[in-house]
């Protein structure tokens, strides 16, 4: 896979931000055509004392559906990767320090961007973890 080491290094980042308590929320967005499966969100989520995370699947398949999952912070990319290329052209990670765009052009090379922040507060289950302990 050609995009290899740059998956791993926005991987890198995204588990970063979990342990820096600055991850605010990851999105995968952009699709290519017009399939049902819209957005895929990843937030944090707590379950019986592990954090985790909470994979939420919007799909438009006559109105708008969300099916929720939850699962291990070691499981993130066997979560996102799948998706990306197809149908998600983008993956946005958005941290307290910065936003984080994954993007693959028209030629499916992946690259990485870096903008300020849209969020000023980490995720609230993140925070209620660490706040916990």
């Amino acid at each position: 896979m050609p995009n290899t080491e740059t998956y791993i290094q926005f991987f890198n980042v995204v588990k970063e931000s979990i342990a820096n308590k600055t991850f605010a929320k990851l999105t995968l967005a952009k699709t290519i055509g017009q399939p049902e499966l819209q957005n895929i969100y990843f937030r944090t989520a707590v379950e019986d004392g592990i954090l985790k995370l909470s994979v939420t699947h919007k799909i438009y398949k006559e109105g708008l559906q969300e099916i929720e999952k939850i699962v291990g912070l070691d499981q993130l990319e066997e979560e996102a990767i799948p998706y990306i290329n197809n149908p998600f052209m983008s993956v946005l990670l958005f941290t307290t320090e910065a936003d984080i765009t994954m993007k693959l052009n028209k030629k499916r090379v992946a690259s990485i961007t870096e903008q300020p922040p849209t969020f000023k507060n980490a995720d609230a289950g993140l925070l209620d973890f660490y706040n916990s302990k």
